[in-house]
């Protein structure tokens, strides 16, 4: 087990240095000549995995055979977004991951330690599951890269989730799903360890051990203007992580001292096109909003509920009513205890009645937004109301009114100290 590369730091810009870094890193691995690269798809932008891919291939050249992005449910990267991602990487080089169909199943975790783990709640296996290309690709380094951040399935986003749930299949996506949701969301987030990921390391333990993977890690931060990369973190094992996860923890959290009462958060059409996506406004604000808050997502770039169209029909049958009535669901209707990722997808994006979910989506009407349990606004009307360009994020006055301004919700996780620190609900 080694560790290639620890740079990080909370006042730290490692950007001009990332492709020295990396570089420096691959060449400590020896000389590879079947490279596959797993990256997330361009709804993680700001992770710099575009960047370090390209700079991958340049090091590789040749060798480097396949860049598989690791969409789990989303959908598939059109040209023009991997253009805009990873710039010159040819894109002959790039598959496409079916979730449902391109999976190998390398083993089971036991109904057990699930059971274990969801204190009892679920009972079932979780099969570990991965593309074909990940577990019978005859690659001689597997570089899996992407972002370490707060995540409402998995506490940090990335390390071995990027493979099991990313290029995982099914049962294993909406199994680990369902686990989170119902473990609690607001009990895993901004956590390193925590049942989801003792399930993804009790897989990789035993399953992936024999795949020569190799993890590149980034911490990002949303800073006026732009992003800027505050660390890098490179290897083979759980030090990796959690070097950069304690990272993540320090600069991707904004504590508060109290409640927001009304939040504005910003999609960009770029990187989103779905509510499926699109409710990062949910998750990353849920724990700093007061009960009775407001929450305004402003959606220029989204036009469907679900990234898939079994699950956008899902979403649009059962709705965000909260987490007894999805529960209720999956125990009556045979269609969502199938796709038990929608379900999880249905808890995460409910306030459960805590507080008011306005959409205000380009290509949803009002009729669909009102229709999964949401309040609507019209995007161009609040748009004209609250001048985004003029904003800063965190605390801003509009006419007189506080709001709370987010134009990066993936980046980050907004939290009231006591919710954070487990000291209420």
């Amino acid at each position: 087990m080694s560790l290639y590369c620890a740079i990080g730091g909370r006042d730290l810009d490692c950007s001009p240095q990332l492709q020295l870094l990396l570089s420096e890193a691959l060449a400590k691995l020896g000389a590879r000549k079947r490279v596959l690269v797993v990256p997330p798809d361009h709804s993680r932008i700001h992770s710099r995995a575009g960047d370090l891919t390209r700079y991958a291939w340049e090091y590789y050249g040749d060798s480097l055979k396949c860049v598989l992005p690791a969409l789990g449910t989303h959908a598939p990267m059109r040209s023009e977004q991997i253009q805009w991602m990873f710039g010159n990487v040819p894109g002959e080089l790039f598959a496409v991951h079916n979730w449902r169909t391109d999976i190998e199943t390398l083993g089971v975790v036991p109904e057990e330690f699930i059971h274990e783990q969801s204190e009892g709640r679920l009972h079932y296996n979780w099969p570990v599951q991965v593309n074909r290309r990940v577990a019978h690709g005859d690659f001689d380094l597997v570089l899996s890269i992407g972002q370490v951040v707060p995540h409402e399935v998995i506490g940090m986003a990335n390390y071995n989730k990027n493979l099991l749930v990313g290029t995982g299949g099914p049962e294993s996506i909406h199994r680990s799903h369902y686990l989170g949701a119902v473990y609690g969301m607001e009990r895993i987030m901004g956590r390193a360890d925590n049942p989801v990921r003792a399930v993804l390391n009790y897989a990789s333990d035993l399953f992936l051990r024999n795949i020569p993977i190799v993890y590149v890690l980034t911490v990002i931060e949303a800073v006026e203007g732009g992003t800027v990369v505050r660390g890098l973190f490179i290897g083979d094992d759980e030090e990796c992580f959690h070097r950069a996860a304690d990272l993540s923890r320090e600069t991707n959290i904004t504590v508060l001292d109290g409640p927001i009462k009304k939040a504005l958060v910003y999609l960009d059409p770029e990187e989103f096109h779905s509510v499926w996506l699109g409710n990062k406004a949910i998750y990353r604000t849920r724990m700093a909003l007061a009960d009775g808050a407001e929450l305004i997502i402003l959606a220029p770039g989204v036009r469907t509920f679900g990234e898939d169209p079994r699950i956008d029909s899902l979403i649009r049958k059962h709705g965000y009513r909260g987490t007894p009535a999805t529960l209720e669901a999956v125990s009556t209707s045979r269609d969502l205890a199938s796709e038990l990722s929608a379900a999880a997808h249905l808890i995460h994006g409910s306030s459960e009645g805590r507080f008011t979910v306005r959409w205000c989506a380009a290509g949803l009407s009002e009729d669909e937004i009102r229709g999964v349990g949401y309040e609507y606004g019209d995007l161009r009307t609040l748009m004209s109301q609250y001048h985004i360009e003029r904003l800063r994020m965190g605390n801003n006055q509009v006419n007189g009114e506080e709001v709370f301004f987010v134009p990066k919700p993936g980046l980050g996780l907004w939290a009231e100290r006591r919710k954070l620190e487990g000291k209420g609900a």
